[in-house]
């Protein structure tokens, strides 16, 4: 197993594959003994990936029970933020967002969750979530909550990271007014403009 707990047995798309077991303890697993885990009476797996192979996802598919819509909504993804449960699975949506270049890269996460797992779908600009594992892994005690709290992590982490995006909004509107009045005014302040508003559109969406 690598430093960063990715487990060699696993394709490059599984950033984590982890079991937690009762007492919150963290063992890094192979896609392969999912199953052997989940036979045991307490715990929950969380597995992780970053644009995965659709073989990838039908397997864990198969493993969690999960819906073929759901699971096509994972591999294309392109979809709007929402919530909606299958059985005994949810599954959830959300639009992620990164500062590249003082520019907003956008990428979305998709969260399938059930009594005894977690898995995360990351697509296009999205930061890692080992610091949301690292976090809820030094709050055993809140492990026992179960996946549920993994989830509220995630979401969380999401939400916090629009800020210093907001933050960076705030400034740029700021120099693009004193540009516009500026008696050096330039057509590329106008340009700018308009993609602040298209990027902030997106945002919203």
């Amino acid at each position: 197993m690598n430093s960063n707990g990715h487990h060699p047995d696993n394709p490059s798309c599984v950033i984590t594959c982890a079991y937690y077991d009762g007492d919150g303890k963290r063992h890094d697993i192979s896609l392969e003994h999912i199953s052997d885990v989940l036979q045991r009476p307490d715990g929950f797996v969380w597995v992780g990936l970053y644009e995965p192979q659709e073989s990838v996802l039908r397997k864990l598919q198969d493993e969690f029970g999960l819906h073929d819509l759901a699971i096509e909504d994972a591999l294309k993804a392109h979809q709007r933020p929402k919530a909606e449960s299958y059985g005994n699975s949810l599954f959830v949506v959300v639009n992620t967002a990164q500062l590249v270049n003082e520019r907003i890269r956008y990428g979305e996460t998709h969260a399938f969750l059930g009594r005894r797992f977690l898995l995360t779908v990351r697509h296009g600009a999205s930061l890692s979530y080992a610091p949301v594992r690292h976090r809820v892994e030094r709050e055993p005690a809140m492990l026992h909550m179960g996946a549920s709290f993994c989830l509220y992590g995630v979401l969380d982490f999401v939400v916090d990271n629009y800020l210093p995006i907001m933050d960076e909004f705030r400034d740029t509107l700021e120099r693009l007014e004193k540009d516009i009045f500026a008696d050096d005014y330039k057509r590329e302040t106008v340009v700018r403009l308009y993609e602040l508003k298209r990027e902030l559109n997106k945002m919203r969406l």
